[in-house]
């Protein structure tokens, strides 16, 4: 029967001069830390005594609490957790929370699980939470030494390619960033304001303006999915639009082509939501198609307002889908909301979405103010509702007339 013990943490570090793992890693100074979680002062001081064989640098923690604690206060390369404690001595039901939560901590960090002579099924009930191996006690040096040196080495593998990742997906984001406009092209009698607020690092939603001289191209897509796969598209339909649009293409025309190209290089399954919309600066004549997209909103200067919703399905799906395309004649004091379903349905868990109903309502409220005060407020507004943490992408283009 166990005794109740005080939590303590105890850390070893080899003698100077003594670092056989030279041999074993390409990082000469880096001896291994090793975090042992153990309850029993005879095993205890076997491990001790082993640990300075070996040549760790080791923390002893008696308690789950006090491993939790070591975790968050340094990093280590393996971890050797007892799976029985004082409030439990047969179970292992301590040891299973213990490897969870140093598993959720650092997902890189290889735990090895010490378990009594034939509680192999309880080893593998810790395996499947997390453990990469276990040994029983009584252990054979040579044979824990090898399993260590093992994970060790996998650990550290793991956590170099983490990096790279990190340093690759970091590059990708500030390309992304560089790819979308820094500053908008603006037109005698309009003013254009827009906003892009990734939710990962990189994202998939896109927009642009585009300046054909006398005619302005505003677009704006979602890409189904998020992360790395979702940006790949969403420069692929980048690609695609520029290669395509002028200031004499009609929208119809660009979602067909655009659409053809989606679905000979997209995977099954991808699909696009695309708007697109061509404005006539001298005539103020804007002429556009939703291709499945949020439909944005038109307020008036007297604030009555329309939705633009004709053009068809989602990019992607059917390659000879015909688009078709609608027109509409713009006044003084019109506003136009151009937006991705980031914006409309951003929430803090459990709450209810921000909402088109309120997008809509502040652009009547505030019709008067100018293309940056109005993406600058409603993002402000939807940022506030989420608590500034956006589960989705979100995209925003303001179009104000004169």
């Amino acid at each position: 029967m166990k005794t109740a013990n005080m939590s303590l943490a105890m850390t070893i570090t080899p003698r100077p001069g003594s670092n056989p793992w030279n041999q074993f890693t390409d990082e000469p100074a880096g001896l291994p830390r090793l975090l042992v979680s153990e309850d029993q002062s005879s095993v205890l001081e076997a491990v001790r005594f082993f640990v300075k064989v070996e040549g760790y640098e080791a923390v002893f923690v008696n308690s789950p609490a006090a491993a939790i604690t070591a975790m968050q206060e340094q990093e280590f390369d393996v971890a050797l957790v007892d799976l029985n404690y004082t409030r439990d001595t047969t179970s292992g039901e301590e040891g299973l929370e213990l490897i969870a939560q140093l598993h959720a901590l650092d997902d890189s960090l290889p735990i090895i699980v010490m378990t009594a002579w034939g509680s192999v099924g309880l080893a593998v009930r810790a395996m499947q939470v997390g453990a990469v191996d276990f040994v029983e006690k009584p252990w054979v040096n040579s044979r824990l030494a090898e399993m260590l040196h093992a994970q060790v080495e996998r650990g550290r593998e793991l956590r170099r390619r983490s990096l790279r990742r990190a340093e690759e997906l970091r590059e990708a984001g500030e390309t992304q960033r560089r790819m979308m406009p820094s500053d908008l092209p603006q037109f005698p009698g309009f003013q254009i304001a827009g906003k892009w607020q990734p939710a990962q690092i990189v994202g998939g939603d896109y927009f642009d303006v585009l300046d054909f001289g006398a005619h302005a191209g505003l677009c704006i897509a979602d890409v189904s999915g998020k992360g790395v796969a979702a940006a790949l598209l969403m420069s692929n339909l980048q690609a695609a639009v520029k290669a395509n649009a002028a200031g004499t293409t009609d929208p119809k025309y660009l979602c067909d082509r655009v659409n053809r190209f989606i679905c000979e290089s997209a995977k099954p399954g991808k699909f696009i939501t695309f708007f697109y919309a061509r404005l006539d600066c001298d005539s103020r004549i804007l002429t556009y198609t939703n291709a499945g997209h949020n439909a944005p909103v038109l307020v008036h200067a007297d604030g009555s307002w329309q939705s633009l919703d004709k053009g068809g399905m989602v990019l992607g799906a059917v390659p000879e889908y015909a688009f078709e395309q609608g027109e509409i004649a713009l006044q003084s004091g019109d506003r136009l909301v151009i937006f991705t379903d980031g914006i409309s349905e951003a929430c803090k868990p459990g709450a209810e979405e921000f909402g088109e109903e309120r997008i809509l309502s502040m652009v009547q409220e505030l019709r008067a103010a100018s293309a940056d005060e109005l993406q600058s407020r409603i993002m402000a507004a939807v940022t506030a509702h989420c608590d500034d943490n956006f589960n989705d992408d979100a995209t925003l283009i303001v179009l104000a007339v004169d």
